[in-house]
């Protein structure tokens, strides 16, 4: 599936969402995706789990 093809998928899903519950509700799903989307990066190995919390503390920039 392409990249454009997943974003207008995703799009068309939370345009439902949001005519179905609303304002709240599209704001729940997204901050549910987003939350979701960082577990799986974490659990995956693109992000580390050492560092983001490094960042998170104020011990080290993201840079």
């Amino acid at each position: 599936m392409s990249t454009t093809l997943s974003g207008a998928l995703i799009g068309a899903i939370l345009a439902v969402v949001a005519l179905q519950f609303g304002f709240w509700g599209f704001v729940l799903v997204v901050v549910f995706g987003a939350v979701g989307a960082l577990v799986a990066a974490l659990v995956t190995g693109r992000i580390d789990r050492g560092a983001l919390t490094d960042v998170l503390t104020g011990r080290r920039s993201s840079r």
